[in-house]
């Protein structure tokens, strides 16, 4: 059912490619969170200070923003800091103000309140990957954030799907597990399932019909 939007995270880029081009075509949104957003900034020229960015995906990623138009949507805001450790000196900028010495390590309240109503505009949602450090407060509220609308629109009729270790248990972390239609654990075949492959015990289903 549409809108149909997809929200991606985790730290890679590389892992999700596959799923990135599986799911343009298909989707009225896909919103991109977690540490490989900085590898698109670095496509787009910003700073991404000592931000986990993949340099042999770059030109990857670049052609990715030309080729998805307005589909796919990078952060506008990040929470940096020092390092994870150094929770208390977080705070947030402009995702074209990055500093030097500093790493994103979530998205930023302007993106987190933004993909929320985009998620709640929904009719179908697909999330795979953490929007951030979330397992080290405050870098924990993108993701947080991310759960609460879809559990928001899970009671809305809304069908919202979980798919990956990290985000099943990001969604569990918040209490939210039962409030989602689908929670799968299986982050590889989740993964898998969204480029469209099929799955040897989805397979073995349809054989039975």
């Amino acid at each position: 059912k549409r809108p149909f939007v997809a929200v991606l995270g985790g730290s890679k880029i590389s892992g999700k490619i596959d799923v990135i081009e599986a799911l343009l075509p298909k989707v009225d949104a896909l919103l991109v969170g977690g540490a490989m957003a900085c590898t698109f900034y670095k496509a787009m020229g910003f700073e991404t200070g000592s931000s986990l960015v993949e340099p042999d995906r770059v030109e990857m990623a670049k052609a990715l923003v030309e080729r998805a138009g307005t589909v796919l949507i990078l952060p506008h805001d990040a929470v940096v800091a020092p390092d994870m450790e150094q929770g208390a000196k977080a705070h947030a900028v402009k995702r074209d103000a990055i500093p030097a010495s500093e790493a994103m390590l979530d998205i930023g309240p302007d993106t987190a309140a933004s993909y929320a109503r985009a998620i709640l505009s929904a009719k179908t949602v697909v999330w795979n990957g953490p929007m951030g450090v979330f397992e080290k407060p405050p870098f924990d509220a993108g993701t947080t954030a991310v759960a609460k609308a879809m559990a928001e629109a899970t009671a809305k009729g809304c069908v919202t799907v979980v798919g990956g270790g990290d985000s099943a248990a990001a969604v569990d972390a918040a209490g939210l597990a039962s409030r989602m239609s689908h929670v799968s654990t299986g982050g590889g075949a989740s993964l898998e399932f969204l480029e469209g492959k099929v799955l040897p015990g989805v397979a073995a289903l349809d054989d039975r019909k």
